[in-house]
């Protein structure tokens, strides 16, 4: 069944897509959630609406993210940190803290999930932490853990 998405589906495609999925698929789940309507010749010109909107939209979040990795490459985001004798951490520093310590010393919202931390720091140190804004904009942020 040919199927216009309405909204981005993982593993699918994004909105504005034409995609030929199965029978079941499409009625079990796509179409009772409104992720899609079913394609006909007629909704060709709706898809490309949809698309020009779409590629609108991603190129200016792509803009937005370039010009707060900019901002966000030269400074050193510093967290104060309780540790012990030897630079090892009370605790870790997580994607949280490290968003929220963003938000106060640059003035930069950036949600936690767009930070990237295999495990969490427990030692005191410069670290570089990756960054993903966009699928296309990826960069890493400084953070110094420093002794409280």
């Amino acid at each position: 069944m040919r199927v216009l998405l309405r909204s981005e589906v993982r593993n699918l495609g994004k909105r504005g897509d034409i995609c030929e999925v199965s029978d079941g698929y499409a009625r079990n789940y796509l179409l009772p959630k409104r992720y899609a309507i079913v394609a006909s010749d007629r909704l060709d010109a709706q898809a490309a609406t949809m698309r020009r909107a779409r590629e609108t939209r991603d190129a200016h979040d792509r803009q937005v993210a370039e010009t707060i990795a900019r901002s966000l490459v030269q400074q050193v985001i510093r967290l104060p940190m309780r540790a012990g004798p030897e630079g090892k951490l009370f605790g870790s520093v997580t994607t949280t803290n490290i968003a929220e310590a963003i938000s106060q010393q640059a003035g930069i919202e950036i949600d936690r999930h767009k930070l990237h931390l295999d495990e969490p720091i427990k030692a005191l140190g410069t670290h570089e932490v990756p960054a993903r804004l966009h699928p296309e904009v990826e960069f890493p942020v400084t953070v110094e853990v420093v002794r409280a």
